[in-house]
């Protein structure tokens, strides 16, 4: 693992995320704003462009881990993705997510279910494709021991992803060299999604990472 930490953060606590979700879900209810989009609608696109680029069949098995509002689902599906699943520990995201599924006319390609990733979740089969988009940085921030609930991450999505099945992360929080220091072992990179970069005092960098691993076959 990497030695680099970060500093606890309410952002690693499940009740920030209640607050967020229940004020997002009344605002969608009140005036059908979806809420924000992680990392940006871009960060969304690369995703969607990047299976559809490698012709990643439309059945796949998909997991959104911490699906939030679930619009990373919604363009899944509007790409012709059918076998969607997203699962987020809030109730608030989950209603969210259903609601906008529902107005966008995609519902009947999207599973929800409220369930703790790290605690509670047991799916029936493995899936083949697993996505993240904030939630790995969240589980970083956790006050209540962020490195063991990042062992329990690792350990979990490799229950939860078959055998070469892949795993699509992007972070703000950690580097590539990073990511690729706390997935070793039970995951292969095969990919790094181009993000946007910034320049600051002659030196330049990415705001944010996002890479597709894949999952060993004797893990």
């Amino acid at each position: 693992m990497s030695e680099t930490e970060l500093t606890p953060s309410k952002l690693g606590t499940k009740e920030h995320w209640d607050a967020v979700y229940s004020r997002e879900l009344q605002t969608f209810q009140e005036y059908g704003d979806e809420g924000e989009i992680w990392f940006g609608e871009g960060s969304m696109k690369r995703v969607v462009r990047w299976l559809t680029t490698y012709k990643k069949p439309l059945n796949s098995t998909i997991l959104d881990i911490g699906t939030g509002n679930g619009m990373l689902l919604v363009e899944l599906a509007k790409a012709g993705y059918n076998n969607l699943t997203g699962i987020d520990y809030c109730p608030d995201a989950i209603a969210l997510a259903k609601s906008i599924c529902e107005k966008e006319g995609v519902s009947q390609d999207i599973i929800f279910q409220v369930t703790d990733f790290l605690a509670t979740f047991h799916p029936a089969e493995q899936f083949d494709i697993c996505l993240d988009k904030g939630t790995y940085d969240a589980v970083s921030l956790d006050p209540s021991g962020a490195e063991e609930k990042r062992k329990q991450y690792v350990q979990t999505l490799c229950r939860t992803l078959k055998p070469h099945g892949l795993f699509i992360i992007t972070s703000c929080n950690w580097t590539r060299d990073e990511l690729l220091c706390h997935f070793q072992g039970e995951l292969d990179i095969l990919d790094e999604l181009p993000t946007p970069t910034f320049s600051f005092g002659g030196n330049s960098g990415h705001s944010v990472t996002a890479l597709v691993f894949q999952r060993r076959a004797n893990v």
